[in-house]
């Protein structure tokens, strides 16, 4: 009675049918004139009371555990049917008590202190690098890519959304650059080998690390490209740029203070900082449930206001923001299309449960950028006004001798 309850009132956008444990079903929500109504299918009563009490966790579970199943279209069209509705519509009941408990604990959950954030690291990026393999691009670029134009490859795509960072940046052969959270390498090689600057890149990941270095030998960039392991926070030295993608998500609220306090010190006087991260276009709240659980721990995607408050305090400018909106989508579509097109490959390397959730995983996370509020924030930083050109011009131009920064006053 509390789930019926709980759909009757937040499904209005689009239909739902759900199959109970006594085989009767139930059709919430109106037509939206596209005629889809995926259905359901509940095999255990113990999902009802978990899944009003938290809907988000209590449906994830019960899909990964097979005790939920899809009868009508797939995963992908259920998350778009929840994820708008409860986005427009939000929680109640014991789900929103639920959900009000753990924005409360908050900062207990993002309590990412160095040794949490290696821990929370290591339960996503230490996969075998053989899943990542299936469905990300030879780069291995896990980011949103950027989408130029409408016909772009993934490939493309990525290559766009690197060469975009690094116009933002304003490169100069001989630049030092610092790229928190480097990952499998790939932004840190290309900076490198196309715009004659030295990287020193840092991780938590041991896997990351490995293939990192390797890539680097690989390429002949070991002596202009160095990989670590090490915390943000444990880094001394002074850079012309840093650059972080993807990074930011795992700072913890309570550590936002901390890290654009660390960005002042390491960046030169004339230096700029780029920080590109998932965010949020609404108020604050607390990680989706499933994937602060079972995806990324600690992890969280923040409003703006909570940003570019932080970044106020630590005495940086901000010199612009870009949000990115459907390009997140796009890149989590292809993700998701490549993955299943070798489901067979990845139930071989874990099981079948973890196929559901990693489907899952990415079929909500892409409708959360299609129609729930998600979004990617591009900062660009500073000490003062004049360190970036006064228009976006610079941009879309090419070479960056073709708009220069005006003089500090």
């Amino acid at each position: 009675m509390m789930l019926d309850a709980l759909l009757k009132k937040v499904i209005r956008i689009g239909r739902l049918t759900v199959i109970g444990p006594d085989g009767v079903s139930r059709t919430y929500g109106t037509d939206d004139g596209s005629g889809r109504c995926p259905a359901i299918r509940i095999h255990d009563k113990r999902v009802l009371l978990r899944a009003a009490i938290d809907p988000s966790l209590g449906f994830a579970e019960a899909y990964m555990n097979g005790t939920v199943t899809v009868e009508d279209g797939d995963i992908y069209d259920v998350c778009m049917i929840v994820v708008h509705n409860f986005e427009k519509v939000g929680l109640s009941g014991l789900a929103k008590v639920k959900s009000i408990l753990r924005r409360l604990l908050r900062p207990l959950e993002q309590l990412n202190l160095a040794s949490a954030a290696r821990r929370n690291v290591a339960h996503h990026y230490d996969l075998s690098g053989a899943l990542y393999d299936l469905f990300l691009d030879a780069d291995r670029q896990y980011s949103c890519a950027y989408f130029a134009r409408p016909d772009m490859t993934l490939e493309e795509a990525q290559a766009a959304k690197k060469a975009h960072i690094a116009h933002k940046l304003r490169l100069e052969p001989g630049m030092r650059v610092l790229d928190i959270g480097s990952g499998w390498g790939g932004l840190a090689l290309t900076l490198a080998k196309d715009y004659g600057v030295d990287v020193m890149g840092i991780t938590l990941s041991t896997e990351q690390l490995t293939l990192a270095r390797q890539r680097a030998e690989k390429a002949g960039l070991a002596d202009r490209v160095k990989f670590e392991m090490r915390d943000y926070r444990h880094v001394a030295e002074s850079f012309d740029r840093v650059v972080s993608v993807g990074m930011f998500e795992h700072v913890g609220v309570g550590f936002y203070d901390t890290y654009f306090n660390k960005l002042r010190d390491l960046l030169r006087p004339d230096g700029v900082a780029m920080i590109h991260t998932i965010g949020r276009t609404g108020t604050p709240g607390p990680t989706n449930s499933f994937i602060a659980k079972y995806i990324f721990p600690g992890g969280y995607t923040p409003s703006l206001s909570e940003v570019m408050a932080s970044v106020e305090r630590s005495g940086l400018i901000g010199c612009d923001v870009e949000i990115l909106r459907l390009h997140y989508a796009e890149t989590l579509k292809e993700w998701r299309r490549r993955f299943l097109a070798n489901r067979d490959k990845a139930e071989a390397l874990y099981d079948a449960r973890f196929c559901r959730m990693w489907d899952l995983y990415l079929a909500s996370c892409e409708a959360s950028f299609r129609v729930g509020g998600q979004v990617v924030f591009q900062l660009q930083l500073g000490h003062h006004v004049g360190c970036l050109p006064i228009t976006r011009d610079y941009l879309y131009k090419g070479p960056v001798e073709t708009e220069q920064p005006m003089a500090a006053q």
